[in-house]
């Protein structure tokens, strides 16, 4: 029992009540800013919305190249080239693999849209012969080795029944990639857009929540692996540096007049 004078005693419980409060008040704080971090996350399937974000990007780049080709108009230096890049290493040698490997066994073990990713696996492999196609006749021919040429033109020759690619406007025959780039924007428009509002919204449905979080840190972990802190910004950013070369980084120019 406290014996001590009222000013003590108001002393002590003001000391004591600091004291509880002080210990009690970084450990509130601290859950706050826990909560506050695990809400950021990014889990699995908002991740591969996003990287959905970064292809369609480079199908609006896609489309603009084959724009300029037609019209005989200036295309930059290298555009296709890079933008093939970045669907090959982080939409199919990336993203695609992520779905390959962890997100379709899943559905296939649940026996659910079997059907469905059957058709996705397929259009990845198709997706992936259009890329080669693509990168082998974005780089000039004047630069390419006598060997690498004659694969050039066996490829377009499969492709296209040996039906060369003329330019009506230009005097001469050439391959060209648009074709080609075409066929990829046709196929992956609705592929994407079938994962995004079929196959993902179901994904929680197949898995527990502790499978689903431990999956986002996964993706989370191999993005840092194959493009250091900050991968998906970066990828961002180098889709938006060919945005700019073609004068299409601002999204109100795709605001229609009226």
């Amino acid at each position: 029992m406290f014996t001590g004078t009222p000013t003590s005693r108001r002393s002590f419980l003001y000391l004591t009540g600091s004291l509880a409060a002080g210990i009690a008040l970084p450990v509130v704080a601290a859950g706050k800013n826990e909560g506050k971090e695990k809400e950021s996350e990014v889990n699995p399937v908002e991740d591969l919305m996003r990287e959905h974000g970064v292809l369609r990007r480079v199908l609006l780049i896609y489309e603009e190249a084959i724009s300029r080709i037609k019209g005989l108009k200036e295309l930059p230096h290298g555009v296709i080239e890079d933008s093939a890049g970045i669907i090959r290493r982080f939409i199919e040698d990336y993203h695609e693999k992520l779905e390959e490997d962890e997100i379709f066994p899943r559905f296939q073990k649940a026996g659910k849209f079997n059907d469905l990713v059957k058709v996705l696996l397929l259009q990845h492999q198709a997706g992936r012969r259009l890329t080669d196609t693509i990168l082998k006749l974005s780089v000039p021919e004047e630069l390419k080795p006598a060997k690498e040429k004659e694969e050039s033109s066996a490829a377009m020759k499969q492709i296209y029944q040996a039906s060369p690619l003329l330019n009506k406007k230009s005097q001469h025959t050439k391959h060209e990639p648009a074709p080609v780039m075409e066929e990829f924007i046709r196929m992956y428009r609705p592929h994407a857009a079938w994962e995004d509002t079929v196959l993902f919204p179901a994904f929680r449905s197949i898995v527990s929540p502790r499978e689903f979080d431990e999956l986002g840190e996964k993706f989370e972990d191999r993005e840092k692996e194959l493009f250091g802190k900050d991968g998906f910004e970066k990828m961002v950013e180098s889709v938006g540096e060919i945005e700019k070369k073609l004068g299409i980084h601002e999204l109100s120019k795709f605001t229609p007049k009226i």
